[in-house]
C-alpha cells in the first residue's frame, strides 16, 4: 500500500511540474516576440546611438578619401636577352632536361620580360612621384589608376642619390592631384598613414606614428644614398616603394622608400616631400639633381662628460675639393660658413644651401689647432670619378 502510495504522488508531483516548466517558458517566449514599451524603449535608443556613433568617418578614412585618387600603381617591364650556352659545351644533350634545370638552349633567341610593380602618386598635372629604383631600367612603364585606366608613362628623370623619379602620364586629365603638406612640422608621435600597392593590392592603408626625424642612413649600412629620411611604424610591404605618407589631414609629407627586414623588422622609411618637392623640380627643370659634395664623411662623436658633440672627418676622397684644401682624416669640423656645427647633417645643409663652384670657408681643429680652409664644392656625380 505504502509503495503504491508513494508512486501515486510521485506521478501527481510530476504532472504538477511539468506544465508549470512550460509556462514559465512561455511567459519567456511571448516577453521576446511581444515585448513591453518600457523594454522596447530600452532596447532601441542605444541601438540608435551605436548606429550614430559608428556612422562617424575617422580621420584615417577622412585623410584617404583626401588622397587614395592620387595614388597610382606603376607596372615596369623590362626586356632581357637570355643567356647562352656554347653549342660544345652542353651540360645536357637532352633539351627537356636543360629545360628542367633551368638552363637555355644555344638556338634559343627569345627575350625574357622582366617585370616590376611599386606605387605612386600624382603631385601635379599628370605628374607622378614614385622611387627611382622602382622605375631604373625599365622599357616600358604603366600607370594604373584607382578607376581601372592604365595608361603609359615615361621617365621625365630620376635620382640614384634620393632614390626619387619623376614620369609623365601619356594621356589627357583631369587628374586627382595630391595635396603635398610640409615636412618640417611633422613631429615624433604624429599619426602616419601609407597608401600604397603591395603586391598588387591597390590602395592598402597602414597606420602608425612618426618614430623619427632625419634618419641618417648610414646608420642602416646604406651609404650610396644621400638623404635623411623619416621613420615610422606604419608597415610598408613590397610594393609600397614610391607610395605616399600621409599625415592626418590627408597631406603628403613623405614618399615610402625603404623597409628594414630580418631583425629589427617593423621598421619603415620614407623621403621628407620637402627634399622630394625640390629634387622633382631640379629633374623637371634640368632633368638632373645636383648634389653639392667636397668629397669627405663625417663621423659624430658625443662626450659624454661634456655633454658635447662634435664632428670629426671619417674619411676624404683622394683628389676632391676637401683632398685640395688640405682637409685630412681626424679633423673636426667647428664651422662652415657662419654655421656652428653640432652635427653631421650641419655640414651637409650648409653645403647644399652653398652649391657648387662657389667657395665656402670651413673652420677646422687639428689636434691643438684652428686651421681655415676654404672649399669649392662640386657636384657628387664629379666625385665618382675620382
Amino acid at each position: 500500500m505504502c509503495l503504491m502510495h508513494l508512486k501515486k504522488i510521485k506521478k501527481s508531483k510530476l504532472k504538477i511540474y511539468i506544465p508549470k516548466k512550460l509556462l514559465c517558458s512561455s511567459i519567456i517566449s511571448l516577453s521576446v516576440v511581444f515585448p513591453s514599451n518600457v523594454i522596447s524603449e530600452q532596447l532601441i535608443k542605444p541601438r540608435f546611438n551605436l548606429i550614430n556613433t559608428y556612422s562617424k568617418e575617422s580621420f584615417v578614412t577622412q585623410a584617404v578619401e583626401k588622397t587614395g585618387s592620387s595614388v597610382v600603381t606603376i607596372d615596369t617591364q623590362r626586356y632581357v636577352k637570355k643567356r647562352k650556352f656554347p653549342i660544345n659545351s652542353q651540360p645536357f644533350i637532352d633539351p627537356y632536361l636543360e629545360r628542367f634545370f633551368g638552363l637555355d638552349l644555344p638556338n634559343d633567341n627569345q627575350t625574357r620580360i622582366e617585370k616590376n610593380q611599386g606605387s605612386g602618386f600624382i603631385f601635379s598635372d599628370g605628374l607622378v612621384m614614385t622611387n627611382a629604383h622602382v622605375v631604373n631600367g625599365s622599357d616600358k612603364v604603366i600607370v594604373g589608376l584607382t578607376n581601372g585606366k592604365k595608361l603609359k608613362a615615361k621617365l621625365v628623370g630620376q635620382d640614384f642619390f634620393t632614390d626619387l623619379a619623376v614620369l609623365k602620364i601619356e594621356g589627357k586629365g583631369p587628374w586627382p592631384v595630391a595635396q603635398l603638406g610640409d615636412s618640417t612640422k611633422i613631429k615624433v608621435g604624429d599619426w602616419a598613414i601609407a597608401v600604397g600597392n603591395p603586391f598588387g593590392l591597390e590602395n592598402t592603408v597602414t597606420l602608425g606614428i612618426i618614430s623619427n626625424l632625419k634618419r641618417n642612413v648610414t646608420q642602416l649600412g646604406i651609404y650610396d644614398k644621400k638623404l635623411e629620411l623619416i621613420q615610422t611604424d606604419a608597415a610598408i610591404n613590397p610594393g609600397n616603394s614610391g607610395g605616399p605618407l600621409l599625415n592626418s589631414n590627408g597631406e603628403v609629407i613623405g614618399i615610402n622608400t625603404l623597409i628594414r627586414s630580418g631583425p629589427g623588422a617593423g621598421l619603415s622609411f620614407a623621403i621628407p616631400i620637402n627634399k622630394a618637392k625640390e629634387i622633382a623640380y631640379q629633374l623637371l627643370n634640368n632633368g638632373k639633381a645636383i648634389h653639392p659634395m667636397i668629397g669627405i664623411s663625417l663621423i659624430d662623436q658625443g662626450n659624454f662628460e661634456t655633454n658635447l658633440n662634435a664632428v670629426k672627418v671619417g674619411y676624404v676622397i683622394p683628389n676632391s675639393p676637401a683632398a685640395k684644401s688640405g682637409i685630412k682624416v681626424n679633423d673636426i669640423i667647428i664651422k662652415v660658413g657662419n654655421k656652428d656645427i653640432k652635427k653631421a647633417s650641419d655640414v651637409i645643409n650648409q653645403i647644399n644651401k652653398n652649391g657648387i663652384n662657389k667657395q665656402i670657408n670651413i673652420l677646422l681643429k687639428r689636434k691643438n689647432k684652428l686651421i681655415k680652409s676654404k672649399v669649392i664644392p662640386t657636384d657628387i656625380t664629379n666625385l665618382q670619378n675620382y
